[in-house]
């Protein structure tokens, strides 16, 4: 199946900037999963100075310049994806969470050496002793990665309540735990923040999913959005994605952009301005299934 993502940023400033320095991870990624086809990235006002690189993590970064005076910044990224058909190819359940643990630390295999990056505290994520708490009642013994991480993503489900005006990207995960509402993002963070206190390392995934309309409605042009999510390192197999979100393994329909350790290394769009004081952000993203042969455009 074949995607077409128009991820589409605006800002308006409340007074003329008079340059800004940005960087973007709007590009999707390519691996086994997906193929980015083709890709991308307008900008206006034009930057001075435009380059691309690809990070750490292996996601592709765009870092641009704008040195003219501006007071509205549009940045759009079109992408043309195809994703890979999946049978559902999940781990084995022979092997337990803790077996897994010990085979991360005695097996010293480029997978796992790669995965060890994954485990230590990061910017967003950190473990607390009120984590490692909430997370126990999941991790018990003899259950695998699979079975106890699937358990943890249904209780977070379960637990929280989705609510885009009670966080931002700068709330603790300590507030979330204790209100138990929050975004996909919030709730990414706390699963891995809650499978590294158990010594299983985590990443997160940004990225979209393509969105239905109510029965009966039209599909609102924008009305998609960019998601999160996170995958598991299972020793034994490799990694495994995990929406807590939608309480769902996603085999289809997700499309990823940049992974890291957490948000912070995969902001879609941030800069640096110089002037405009206060500004209204603005974001649009449409995912729509395409026909073969399409490209972007």
């Amino acid at each position: 199946m074949k995607y077409r993502v128009i991820h589409r940023t605006t800002y308006t400033y409340e007074q003329r900037v008079k340059s800004c320095q940005n960087e973007a991870h709007l590009i999707p990624r390519s691996g086994a999963r997906q193929h980015c086809l083709s890709s991308r990235v307008d900008i206006t006002p034009e930057p001075g100075c435009r380059t691309e690189r690809e990070d750490f993590f292996g996601n592709r970064v765009i870092y641009f310049a704008i040195e003219e005076p501006h007071d509205r910044l549009v940045v759009t990224a079109t992408s043309l994806v195809s994703l890979v058909e999946e049978a559902g190819r999940l781990p084995p359940f022979d092997v337990s969470w803790q077996e897994a643990v010990r085979y991360l630390h005695d097996e010293r295999t480029a997978g796992h050496l790669d995965a060890f990056q994954y485990l230590p505290d990061s910017t967003m994520a950190v473990v607390t002793r009120e984590i490692k708490r909430y997370a126990a009642p999941s991790f018990r013994k003899r259950r695998s990665v699979m079975e106890a991480v699937r358990d943890l993503v249904a209780r977070i489900h379960l637990d929280f309540s989705y609510d885009p005006g009670f966080t931002t990207v700068a709330t603790p995960l300590p507030v979330v735990l204790e209100h138990r509402r929050g975004v996909c993002q919030d709730f990414a963070h706390l699963a891995i923040a809650s499978l590294r206190s158990h010594g299983l390392p985590a990443r997160y995934i940004s990225g979209y999913i393509e969105t239905q309309p109510a029965p009966g409605q039209e599909k609102r042009r924008g009305a998609d959005a960019s998601h999160a999510w996170f995958s598991a390192y299972d020793p034994t197999f490799g990694w495994i994605d995990f929406d807590p979100t939608n309480n769902q393994v996603p085999l289809g329909h997700y499309i990823s952009t940049a992974w890291g350790r957490d948000y912070s290394d995969v902001t879609p769009l941030k800069g640096v301005i110089y002037g405009g004081g206060s500004h209204r952000a603005e974001v649009a993203v449409d995912v729509t299934a395409v026909e073969e042969g399409e490209q972007a455009n």
